[in-house]
């Protein structure tokens, strides 16, 4: 028996890094999870390893960016599982660079591809997520917002602050509902950030003597152990607040 059984879950970005980290954690646990993603060979990677350990999953083609898409995989998931009990948005496009070197169009790009998407997402699924009685949505934010040093963060940081903002609005708005709001700041073992780790050795070690803890989280049991508690009914009386997953990197006041 998880502690799951029976909660349907929408997890975007869930074909690698943190989203497939959270999908693997919730579907370990009983969740049925709906896939979300632009890639299917990734997605359909995503859905075999929770197949693998008796899960269920279901990967979904998906633009975070387009509303079309947005109701698709809204309607193909309560399609598939007759209900949906839990949205994780953590797909998000962001340009990443000096503030000078960056543009209007980047700037749409970044709000566009996290806090509008998130917007969408949540505004989307709230008539499931109030049926469901026990609803829980986790947004994604960033340590990147607390950086001492946010040179190069500017546009990242902001779109990921805008964000939280939202959850905490949503978690004010809909308590009424039964809908718990939650967001996580993570800093994890992505694709991207460990093969940048691989080619660049001795930065490496320089930054890992940035974090406390002295590594970078793992997807599944450092984020996804979260996202598994805030989701979980462990956490029923936790709502509009924002959990910092980064090995004490960034301080949140």
């Amino acid at each position: 028996m998880g502690i799951l059984d029976g909660k349907v879950a929408l997890i975007t970005g869930a074909g690698q890094g943190v989203g497939q980290g959270i999908a693997l954690a919730l579907a370990k646990e009983g969740a049925h999870i709906a896939a979300i993603g632009r890639t299917e060979a990734k997605l359909h990677d995503t859905s075999s390893q929770i197949e693998a350990f008796g899960g269920q999953a279901i990967p979904v083609i998906a633009d975070v960016n387009d509303m079309g898409d947005i109701r698709r995989s809204i309607a193909t998931t309560v399609e598939t599982y007759g209900r949906l009990d839990i949205l994780v948005n953590n797909a998000y496009g962001i340009a990443i660079g000096p503030l000078l070197s960056l543009t209007d169009a980047d700037f749409d790009r970044s709000m566009n591809g996290s806090a509008l998407s998130t917007f969408r997402y949540m505004t989307a699924c709230y008539p499931y997520l109030k049926a469901s009685g026990e609803g829980a949505i986790i947004n994604l934010s960033t340590s990147a917002t607390r950086r001492w040093d946010a040179a190069n963060y500017g546009f990242y940081a902001a779109s990921k602050r805008a964000v939280e903002a939202l959850s905490r609005a949503a978690a004010s708005e809909w308590g009424g509902d039964n809908i718990r709001v939650n967001t996580i700041a993570p800093h994890a073992l992505s694709p991207g950030l460990k093969g940048w780790i691989e080619a660049n050795p001795e930065e490496a070690k320089a930054f890992f003597k940035t974090i406390p803890l002295g590594r970078v989280g793992d997807c599944e049991h450092d984020i996804g152990a979260v996202a598994l508690f805030l989701v979980s009914s462990a956490a029923r009386y936790v709502t509009g607040t924002v959990i910092p997953v980064d090995g004490g990197q960034a301080f949140f006041g």
